[in-house]
């Protein structure tokens, strides 16, 4: 069974797939312009269209009934499943949060510029992650305080 990372990276990259064109943004145009705008539009709402699907697809198979395994193991394992499945939806349900917050961040002109320095995040990590609200160095310097606060 995948990961919820990896589950999570499977829809993102079926959102790229479907909103479809030859259009990558890149560093050798105007940054957050109109056209990378438009495409970070566009893959949002996708990306969150997929999640939306995958989540009345597990609504539909909690509603076909309990687990009817008759054999201990085979119905922990149904559980077990179950869980992981529905831990990955609750996932999904704080992602598509953060997705709406980066379509707020379209529509008010901050899209695309870290909420700590106001710096560029940089078109390569926003297509890898596009609700991504801070550059690599300010990301990594919040995860170490993280880390330090939590060791305390």
């Amino acid at each position: 069974m995948p990961t919820a990372l990896v589950d999570e990276i499977d829809v993102l990259a079926k959102a790229k797939r479907t909103i479809g064109g030859d259009y990558i943004p890149s560093e050798n145009e105007p940054y957050m312009g109109p056209a990378q705008l438009d495409y970070f539009r566009k893959l949002l709402l996708a990306w969150k269209r997929s999640i939306i699907d995958a989540a009345e697809g597990t609504l539909a198979q909690l509603q076909d009934g309990p687990i009817t395994d008759s054999d201990p193991n085979d119905r922990a394992s149904s559980e077990t499943d179950w869980g992981i499945e529905l831990r990955t939806r609750d996932r999904q349900r704080k992602l598509i949060n953060k997705i709406d917050s980066a379509m707020r961040r379209i529509e008010e002109g901050e899209y695309g510029y870290c909420e700590v320095t106001g710096e560029p995040i940089g078109i390569g990590r926003l297509i890898a992650r596009p609700v991504a609200t801070m550059t690599v160095e300010s990301q990594a310097a919040h995860e170490r305080r993280e880390k330090i606060s939590r060791d305390d």
